[in-house]
């Protein structure tokens, strides 16, 4: 990958293009996951490239949905595969569950090179290299599942996910919990948990709650999750857009002013 200076005012978002380019060229990510990621990217610079308090309270109410769930499962696709496999892979470790590759344009071989991937960085199990269900209401390769892991899971985190998967699994009875920039997305509306945040940011502050909340007694865990209001998170986060751009333009009024 082109070596990118850590001094780079960018450096994240650069870092955050190169994986994906480096995975579109080791054959694990679609060339589509570019323009995927490039709409992230915007969204990030919106929401000021940060985990705003929005986020925090999703992740919180997330980490503790995935403790108190009885099978909770993990969805990885070609742009988590590049952006985010160490981290997903400890994620899982926290939990104590498998991984499952999960891919819209989908072929073996990409599944096969995401499975390894997730092996190398560590990962002590992985499914989607044999699925053996169909997600009802899906007719495209994503509508394949493995039982024992997403077909079988009442509660599934899907990062950088379309929203036809996350209606239909939610359809299912599954409680979903979405990774996605954009707070006005079709997954963000119809996730049970939206976090509105950079992936790179908010699968390790999601690990980290993990193994914080971990030793709460489970009605600690269920008033976490019964005091989240979803919509309620959504509209903060759309207002923290607007004060971040609203910052901006004051800021570069006062520059303007003072050239």
């Amino acid at each position: 990958m082109t070596e990118i200076p850590k001094s780079h005012p960018r450096y994240a978002s650069l870092l955050a293009r190169e994986r994906v380019a480096e995975g579109v060229r080791q054959g694990y990510t679609s060339t589509q996951g570019l323009i995927a990621q490039g709409r992230g990217e915007c969204f990030d610079y919106l929401i000021g490239e940060k985990t705003n308090p929005s986020a925090e309270k999703a992740i919180r109410a997330a980490a503790a949905l995935l403790l108190l769930a009885e099978r909770p499962a993990l969805s990885v696709n070609g742009n988590v595969a590049a952006l985010a496999a160490e981290e997903m892979v400890a994620l899982a470790a926290a939990l104590a569950i498998p991984l499952e590759v999960n891919l819209f344009h989908r072929s073996e071989e990409r599944v096969r090179k995401i499975a390894d991937l997730l092996r190398q960085k560590g990962a002590a199990g992985v499914l989607g290299e044999k699925p053996d269900s169909v997600v009802p209401g899906l007719e495209h390769a994503r509508a394949l599942a493995t039982r024992g892991g997403i077909y079988d899971a009442d509660v599934v985190l899907i990062p950088l996910e379309d929203g036809d998967r996350c209606e239909a699994l939610a359809a299912m009875g599954k409680k979903v919990i979405a990774i996605d920039l954009n707070p006005l997305s079709r997954t963000a509306r119809k996730a049970a948990v939206s976090i509105v945040d950079n992936i790179l940011r908010a699968v390790p502050a999601l690990t980290e709650q993990v193994r914080k909340l971990s030793d709460l007694p489970r009605s600690d865990l269920l008033i976490i999750v019964a005091q989240y209001d979803n919509e309620k998170v959504l509209r903060q986060a759309v207002q923290e857009i607007s004060d971040h751009l609203q910052r901006q333009f004051r800021e570069e009024n006062c520059r303007q002013h003072t050239d």
